[in-house]
């Protein structure tokens, strides 16, 4: 009753009321009521959306304060040394490599910039799953990197809290606490019944609830310590999780919470019930039994191992056989379902039921702070762990999942202390194999490895969603996470039991995703599953590897490495049973993944490396030793099968897997492993073994002494490769030495330089491309200083240089001269590379080194390269390079070579002399002892007399048996004569005649390790019988034995091929031992390898020296077998053909040059009369002479005419370049503070347009639009590349461009095309004219005229505005050039947006057409004077003139400017020239008045007289024009100038300008003009009456004639500076350069303004260029009698009109910071000025500093996104934005749009795209002066060439 009461009263008063009731000694009253109270607030009953009991919480915390205060209150008793900051995906955090203890480490932006990490190794990063600042934790980082808040340990100097003010929430908390979770276990509803969105309804109703709690975590240290005590409090969870008796609705609840966590165990309850009669209760016993083991008992049949639905129901023990119960634990809680006994462990229950909802882990996670809960919540992590792995296997959501639990799981694991005290107490490590191997069987299926029927092996299906979708990913991370702290990988490396069963999770992986050999055909679903094996390997087996490696590196360790190589052995013995294996490999199967064998190797190479352990006591006896070694070696037959193209039935995919095996992240875990352990088992046994098996690469059949062979296993074309890569791979084996004593350092060098050699690298693809030592605290991680070291050590860096049109460069590094010279390691390469191109590349650039520094010219071959000595353990691998059998098989290739058999190769040839160099440096120590009792090579020894290479290479053989088929050349026809005493004396001696038959080697060697008890005399006759084959019914003819004589020894046959390689017959002189110098060997050809080799085996030993030289003094030519064998003819039929060629060739090439030569002789002709008779002929002729035009389409030549016009390729583009300019030439700053801001209002578009509103208000419309030019801001653009075509094959041409299906950049349907020769983008055609070119003489030649003749002829000629010189006016047909000149003024029109063309009151009316059609003229000729840099003083040719089109431009506009006439009694030139005589009364004074021609733009009026007269124009009536105009420019610029003096000046200036009146030529001193000016405008008052204070403000300096007459030069400057460029278009006149001092004289005298007097330069001044046709007085009396008059403008705005100032700065992009991070940090946060939201792409835009959402659907309009829109109205559909979390820079060009690239680069000259590695980022000025240089000069559509619609979706 109490509590309704209370409920009614006003919440605040209650609040307090209760408070100060509990503060009472005797408080039993004050707890009856608050309970009360709570009962009914916090009734679960209610809907969870109802927030009345969430506001009744908040006041009854803070006791009858208002809640924010008391948030302050509690927060400045925050006693927290951590900032513990909680950020979820997307954030963006810092991670300092330097400060980091672990590689997790992470930090907020703002602890990171607040503290001192100046040169350190750090990164900025974008969070995948979410994060917490490690900020003041000294177990995750160092304390010298805690930013400035946490180093102080602010917690020591705070007061302690007072009691009363967490009083409240000591008893309000619980309760809300536990309202959340009756909330959480009502809406709980199993998955199977439920959708996903349920559960989401429910998360939806508790946001605020939940948030309210995460809110208490955020008021610091005080408030989290109440939280923690009431969540691990576990009598309040006692007292309040069951529910009262009376209340039925919690005990419902409670019963829906039993039943939820029924199955949480690992195994459920009803596997556990039948389980039970097997061994009774379980849990209870304790020890007897929870641990999962792998004990597969029975092979179990196959739908057993199948997957079943649902884990968790009925599957009883008896149906799961590979799951067997041991009794090896020592904690029966994994397997036991959850007991919960606090508040804590139920609410992590429900997150992880709830599939982590990120609002409730940021809450977790929030309270970590308080050390406290950080272990209780540890413990209750680990206790749910299986838990969390089942509901992760059932999640549909796997990917966010994963994320969060790893969001949580790294907070806790990360921290050592943490992570080994959980080991200690709660069998972490346990729980976490057992997990991963449970989690693992769900998805076994049956191996097919070896023998598919009896195999008992198990392997994971990698089709599996488990292994597809990364499912394992947050558990395996997490064990690799704890691994990488000491104490816990030495309790896991000295737990056997837990190593064992580890070895078992990894042999699941062991064969896993097996390759079968498609025979017939092609395969034809290819399976992508090998991108899950090769995840699954790595990061399941090897990175763990990896982690325990890092702990056996000192001496101290070696017990564990003997225990892990033990389990190994073990665990393999296992799998070799399990898959049935004895001796042979299965044909044509593959499978890449054997992380056992690697386990084997990585430790084994660690234990000699560093442990200083001996490899005997660690290798098996010599059986297992062979099975190890097969299936590696399998993998790199295939290898070779694969690059053979023997696979290619199988699809791509399975070059995919080849690529990725060796693929740099890779190829440490893989094929380095591999080899390694190849090279061991040389190392540890025969080296025969390794030979004869390692032609498992199929090429037994090649090598015969025979010309001509069968191969039972390979076609002809896979011969050749084969036999390379068997070659390649016996080098790489011996000479391979990475885990066979290179130090950690020299590894990296070999890495790095392997990689640099093939291609130039930017740094970070280096980083990438170096296999890295995957674990974080081994010496090698990269960027570490030794990277850096090693890096400057081999590389030089190559600045970023820019193409200028060309693709943008990075930063790249190149090896240095001296390592191509000593290191190119070939080899090494060839191991490295995952393209075979690849290694083309490293020798092309190899061999342009070489030709470059003059080493040497031809082709060379691969270098040979010394090796680091060998590690004392492998010195056995050196006895592979000498045994007879390799001896015998490179003999053999080398007969074979010189005979030009098929299949042989320079390559082959090179590996041969690889393998005898690495003999000859490599010597076996000669000590008989260690001999092991050999058995005798029976069909060996007859070859070589001993195994030393040094002494088998002088050896000759005399006679060699050779089984061939019966067609071959070398079967003799006729018996062999008897009476020959050779014949009879080697012929029947077999014994001499050699047989080789490696497979029979391999075999007998297998039998005698096998059954080493039996005798070896059985073994004997076994290869006679494996040598004669078994040959297929219907094969090629029989073979038959035959006897070859060679007489060659090895040596005699490398001094055939020197003399076969240089093609001369001795090219070994006996004595040229004797002068060879040994420096110029090491590169070169095959000739010097071969003169190395043979150098040094005579170094080495005298006797080989002796035969060297016996062999060159009786050399004679090679003489074959047989005569004419056809394999010699063969030969020599080669040499010819080739010659023949040869000469055809030359024949050819002489002939073309002969043609070519007269076809130009003729040419020259044809040309020549013409010129001279020009001569002759005179000026008359020429005139009449047409332009003649090429069409690049047709091909033809020939004038444009009225029914055919030809036309220029055009691109019309509107630009707002122009109206962006500002006064000053600086640009400016991009703001990155609050305080800064960029004001638009000083450029000269909204100048311009501010100007015309202005005279709009006050004058005559149609006179306004003459008045001022428009297209600042949106004019059109018109740029060339100079091509012409017939309009009607441009029509023809884009209709086929409209039918071709292939995707093009641009869109027909717009008009645009690609031109058909130079391929630049264009959108339109620009008919030319037809008729003379520009150099008509006659208009040029000057008749004496006066001045006033000529203005009234120009007078006249405005008259006759109406006739245009070509008929087509008054042709009542139109003609096709006129046409095509509508269309593209139409063209034109379209091209820019409707409101840059409409100005006028009425739009579309006359006036506005006609100032639309002059203003694209005045922005043509505006930006052509940009691009030439401002001015005119380059004078001549520049890009710009080439791209401009500004004569026919003006033709097409003049034709439709003809069309509308000035109104005569309007017209300018009227008042520039003629004194108006009659003042009449102002008849039409309701009209506005006409603006004042002071007011007028002069360049505007120059354009409009010369488009409305008749064309062409004479060149003096030009002139006459400019000088009139001329007049009334310097007349303004005095006007403006007298609007800036002081009064007093004004005064001054007035009477002594007067006094000059009279003078002579006073119309030409501007003294006389300024003082007649300030006096006529003084005559209104108000004229200069304004802004005294102002002016005085400007000017502080006092004027002097010199600055005024600088003043005036400035001033009429831009106006001669376009009249010039007009000129220089219409009449060709040639722009003279000058210095810039000079350009106003020196233009003055190009526009006849002054005669081209031999006056000295300096005296020209403004004034003396003036010629007036009148009085110059009256005239300008006249003209400021038109400003005086205004009476209805006030007076500032006529200043305003009055003062301008023509001069504009060149365009400028913003200026940028020089550091990237000061515009991210402002930006990436900053809201959105349109929808006040943080874009999730936010954009600037470069010109003018806006800021954009690009692609937010937040500020579209009208389907339009706001990059685009914004393009459209700040740059006329040209925009530049850079793209704040991407560093790049897009361009949108009308509808299409392209990445530009980068301008912002790191320390190394690279783009960051995407901020993806996060390293600092600088200003790269070339690029952004490049970027500028575009923007400018309208070329983005030529350069860019990676176009794209983006339909208005940026």
């Amino acid at each position: 009753m109490m509590a309704a009461s209370l409920l009614r009263r006003d919440k605040k008063s209650t609040a307090a009321h209760l408070k100060a009731d509990l503060n009472r000694t005797d408080n039993s009253s004050g707890i009856r009521q608050l309970q009360e109270l709570l009962d009914a607030v916090l009734n679960p009953e209610k809907s969870a959306a109802d927030t009345e009991a969430l506001d009744w919480c908040k006041c009854l915390i803070a006791g009858g304060e208002g809640f924010e205060e008391f948030c302050k209150t509690v927060r400045s008793y925050d006693n927290a040394t951590l900032c513990g900051l909680v950020w979820t995906a997307n954030f963006v955090a810092y991670r300092c490599r330097t400060c980091g203890i672990s590689p997790c480490m992470s930090l907020c932006a703002e602890c990171f910039n607040n503290g001192d990490h100046t040169g350190h190794d750090f990164n900025m990063f974008r969070s995948q799953a979410g994060g917490a600042c490690d900020c003041g934790d000294g177990n995750v980082m160092r304390e010298s990197g805690f930013c400035r808040r946490h180093r102080l340990r602010t917690g020591e100097n705070i007061p302690s809290i007072p009691r009363d003010l967490l009083l409240m929430s000591e008893m309000v908390l619980p309760r809300f606490i536990l309202c959340i979770i009756q909330y959480l276990r009502d809406g709980y509803i199993e998955p199977d019944t439920s959708t996903e969105r349920d559960l989401q309804k429910v998360l939806q109703q508790l946001e605020p609830q939940i948030s309210f709690l995460e809110e208490l975590t955020k008021m610091g240290g005080a408030m989290r310590t109440v939280l923690t005590k009431i969540l691990t409090n576990q009598q309040t969870f006692k007292e309040l999780s069951m529910g009262q008796e009376e209340n039925l609705y919690a005990k419902k609840n409670y019963d829906k919470y039993l039943s939820a966590l029924k199955n949480s165990g690992l195994v459920s309850v009803e596997e556990k019930a039948q389980g039970a009669t097997a061994d009774v209760n379980v849990g209870a016993e304790g020890g007897a039994g929870a641990m999962v083991l792998l004990g597969t008992t029975s092979p179990g049949s196959p739908d057993e191992s199948s997957k079943e639905e649902d884990q968790d129901a009925g599957q009883s023990v008896g149906q799961r056989k590979r799951v067997k119960l041991s009794s090896s634990t020592k904690d029966p809680s994994i397997i036991e379902s959850l007991k919960h006994k606090c508040f804590l462990e139920e609410l992590l229950f429900w997150t992880i039921k709830y599939e982590f909802p990120q609002k409730m882990v940021t809450f977790l996670l929030n309270m970590l702070p308080d050390q406290d809960y950080k272990i209780t919540f540890t413990k209750t992590f680990v206790q749910h762990y299986v838990f969390i792995m089942k509901t992760l296997m059932k999640s549909h959501e796997s990917d966010t999942m994963s994320n969060r639990i790893v969001h949580i799981s790294v907070q806790l694991f990360s921290n050592e202390e943490l992570a080994r005290h959980v080991t200690e107490e709660c069998q972490l490590l346990d729980i976490m194999v057992t997990v991963l191997l449970y989690m693992m069987e769900s998805c076994l299926i049956k191996s097919e490895l070896q023998d598919e029927e009896n195999s008992r092996h198990v392997v994971v299906n990698c089709s599996e969603a488990l292994l597809k979708n990364n499912t394992y990913w947050p558990l395996v991370s997490d064990f690799i996470n704890i691994l990488s702290h000491q104490s816990v990988a030495k309790k896991f490396l000295e737990d056997h039991s837990l190593l064992m069963l580890w070895m078992s999770f990894v042999s699941f992986f062991q064969g896993m995703n097996l390759n079968k050999r498609e025979l017939n055909e092609h395969v034809e679903f290819e399976s992508q599953t090998y991108y899950a094996a090769f995840a699954a390997e790595l990061e399941a087996c090897a990175q763990p590897m990896w982690g325990l490696l890092t702990h056996c590196k000192v001496k101290e360790t070696q017990e564990y490495t003997k225990t892990v190589v033990r389990y190994c052995l073990e665990t393999l013995q296992i799998w070799f049973d399990a898959i049935g294996f004895i001796d042979e490999p299965a044909p044509n199967q593959v499978t890449f993944h054997l992380p056992l064998h690697r386990y084997y190797a990585m430790f084994l190479s660690k234990a000699i490396k560093c442990q200083g352990l001996d490899l005997d006591s660690l290798l098996p006896d010599q059986e297992m030793l062979m099975k190890i070694m097969v299936h590696p070696l399998q993998i790199q037959a295939c290898l070779s099968e694969i690059h053979s193209n023997m696979w290619v039935r199988n699809g791509l995919q399975i070059k995919g897997q080849a690529m990725t095996y060796v693929q740099s992240h890779f190829c440490n875990s893989m094929i380095d492993p591999d080899i390694y352990l190849l090279q061991v088992r040389t190392a540890g046994s025969h080296a025969k073994l390794i030979l004869s098996s390692s032609f498992l690469f199929k090429v037994v059949d090649l090598l015969t002494m025979a010309s001509q062979h069968q191969n039972a296993v390979l076609d002809s074309e896979q011969e050749r490769p084969m036999l390379e890569g068997a070659l390649t791979f016996l080098v790489i084996l011996t000479s391979l030495r990475i885990h066979l004593g290179m130090t950690d350092d020299e590894i990296l060098r070999a890495e790095m330089v392997s990689q640099l050699c093939m291609n130039d690298r930017t740094h970070s693809a280096l980083l990438d491309l170096i296999p890295e030592n995957p674990n974080p605290k081994s010496g090698i991680v990269p960027g570490s200083c030794s990277f850096e070291e090693m890096l400057s050590a081999v590389a030089d860096f190559k600045a970023p240089v820019f193409e200028p049109g060309g693709s943008m460069q990075q930063g790249m590094y190149t090896p240095k001269a001296e390592v191509w010279e000593k290191e190119f390691d070939p080899i090494m390469v060839v191991l490295r590379t995952v393209y075979r191109r690849d290694v083309q590349s490293a020798m092309d650039r190899y061999s342009a080194f070489l030709k470059q520094s003059g080493i040497h010219t031809g082709n060379p071959w691969p270098p040979y390269k010394e090796r680091t000595p060998l590690h004392p353990c492998y010195k056995g691998l050196i006895k592979l390079l000498h045994c007879k059998t390799l001896h015998i098989v490179i003999f053999t290739l080398l007969y074979k070579i010189w005979m030009d058999h098929q299949n042989m190769s320079e390559h082959v040839l090179c590996m041969v002399l690889y393998l005898i160099e690495l003999g000859l440096d490599n010597q076996v120590q000669e000590n008989k002892e260690d001999e092991e009792p050999c058995i005798e090579e029976h069909c060996h020894d007859s070859w070589f007399p001993g195994t030393n290479l040094l002494s088998n290479l002088h050896h000759v053989i005399n006679f060699v048996r050779v089984r061939v088929p019966e067609t071959a050349p070398e079967v003799k026809r006729e018996a062999p004569p008897s009476t020959s005493t050779e014949a009879s004396s080697y012929g029947q001696n077999l014994r001499e005649a050699q047989v080789f038959s490696l497979v029979a080697e391999r075999r007998r060697k297998f039998q005698e390790i096998i059954n080493r008890s039996n005798t070896e005399a059985t073994q004997v006759v076994r290869p006679k019988s494996s040598s004669t084959r078994w040959v297929p019914p219907g094969t090629p003819p029989q073979l038959v034995t035959e006897i070859l004589e060679i007489r060659e020894s090895m040596l005699s046959l490398l001094i055939k091929l020197h003399q076969k390689l240089s093609s001369k017959q001795n090219s070994l002189s006996a004595s040229w031992l004797e002068d060879m110098d040994t420096s110029r060997h090491a590169h070169g050809d095959g000739i010097t390898a071969i003169e190395r080799i043979l150098t040094k085996a005579a170094t080495r030993s005298c006797q080989i020296k002796r035969s060297i030289q016996d062999i060159c003094g009786k050399v004679c030519p090679p003489v074959p077998p047989k005569k004419n064998s056809p394999t010699d003819k063969k030969a020599m039929d080669k040499e010819e053909r080739r010659q023949r060629a040869r000469e055809r060739q030359q024949k050819l090439l002489a002939e073309f040059a002969s043609r070519q030569k007269s076809f130009m002789e003729t040419a020259m002709d044809v040309e020549s009369p013409d010129t001279e008779a020009a001569m002759d002929l005179g000026a008359s002729e020429v005139m009449e002479s047409e332009v003649l035009y090429d069409c690049v389409i047709c091909g033809q030549s020939g004038p444009s005419t009225e029914d055919r016009p030809t036309g220029l390729v055009v691109l019309l583009q509107a630009s707002s370049v122009l109206g962006h300019r500002c006064k000053n030439k600086e640009a400016k700053n991009l703001p990155t503070t609050d305080e800064e801001h960029i004001y638009p209002a000083d450029t000269c578009g909204v100048a311009h347009d501010v100007r015309l509103t202005l005279m709009q208000r006050f004058f005559k419309d149609s006179s306004c639009l003459q008045s001022v030019s428009i297209g600042w801001d949106g004019g059109v653009y018109v740029q060339t590349c100079g091509h012409t075509l017939h309009i009607d094959c441009h029509k023809s041409y884009m209709e086929s461009l409209r039918n071709d299906q292939v995707l093009q950049g641009f869109s027909v349907d717009k008009g645009e095309f690609t031109c058909p020769l130079c391929r630049q983008f264009a959108n339109s055609v620009l008919p030319c004219r037809p008729g003379r070119g520009t150099e008509a003489g006659a208009w040029h030649t000057p008749t004496n005229k006066k001045t006033c003749v000529l203005v009234k002829e120009v007078e006249d000629l405005q008259e006759k505005l109406g006739l245009f010189p070509s008929q087509c006016l008054l042709d009542p047909t139109e003609s096709n050039l006129s046409k095509e000149m509508e269309l593209v003024i139409k063209d034109i029109k379209n091209t820019t947006q409707k409101k840059y063309m409409d100005y006028g009151k009425n739009p579309g009316s006359p006036d506005n057409d006609f100032l639309f059609m002059y203003s694209v003229a005045r922005t043509n000729l505006e930006l052509e004077l940009v691009h030439r840099g401002g001015n005119l003083c380059s004078g001549g040719a520049s890009a710009a003139a080439k791209r401009s089109c500004l004569n026919q431009l003006f033709h097409v506009l003049a034709m439709h400017m003809r069309l509308y006439s000035i109104d005569s009694a309007y017209n300018p030139w009227t008042k520039l020239t003629q004194i108006a005589q009659n003042k009449e009364a102002d008849s039409f004074d309701e009209e506005r008045p006409e603006v004042p021609m002071l007011f007028r733009d002069v360049p505007s009026l120059l354009i409009i007289f010369v488009l409305t007269m008749p064309q062409p124009l004479r060149k003096e009536h030009f002139t006459c024009v400019v000088k009139m105009l001329y007049n009334l420019q310097l007349t303004q610029a005095l006007a403006a100038l007298s609007a800036r003096f002081s009064p007093e000046e004004r005064q001054a200036w007035s009477t002594s300008g007067a006094l000059k009146k009279n003078a002579v030529n006073a119309e030409k001193s501007f003294e006389a003009l300024l003082s007649h000016v300030i006096s006529e405008l003084s005559k209104d008052k108000s004229v200069y009456k304004v802004n005294v204070e102002e002016t005085l403000m400007l000017s502080s300096s006092v004027w002097s004639p010199q600055s005024i007459e600088f003043s005036l030069q400035q001033f009429c400057l831009p106006f001669l500076r376009l009249s010039c460029l007009l000129q220089h278009h219409l009449y060709g006149d040639n722009l003279t350069g000058c210095l810039e001092e000079e350009e106003f004289s020196s233009l003055a005298v190009c526009l006849g303004l002054i005669p081209s007097a031999p006056q000295p330069s300096n005296t020209v001044n403004s004034a003396s260029c003036l010629e007036w046709a009148v009085n110059a007085f009256d005239l300008v009396t006249q003209w400021c009698a038109e400003v005086t008059g205004l009476s209805q403008m006030q007076a500032e705005q006529s200043l305003t009109l009055l003062v301008q100032d023509p001069q504009w700065a060149a365009p400028r992009l913003l200026q940028l910071p020089d550091n990237y991070n000061i515009i991210f940090q402002y930006y990436h946060r900053k809201a959105c000025t349109a929808c006040k939201k943080v874009p999730k792409d936010p954009a600037l835009c470069l010109v003018c500093g806006a800021f954009v959402c690009l692609k937010g659907p937040c500020c579209k309009q009208q389907g339009i996104c706001e990059c685009v829109l914004h393009s459209q109205h700040c740059g006329a559909a040209t925009g530049i934005f850079l793209l704040i979390n991407a560093s790049v820079i897009i361009i949108i060009r009308g509808h299409r749009f392209c990445l530009w690239g980068s301008v912002y680069l790191d320390a190394h000259g690279e783009e960051d795209r995407d901020l993806r590695r996060g390293k600092p980022l600088f200003l790269c000025e070339e690029r952004y002066r490049v970027l500028e240089q575009q923007w400018v000069s309208h070329t983005f559509d030529h350069i860019n060439k990676r176009w794209g619609p983006h339909y208005n979706g940026l």
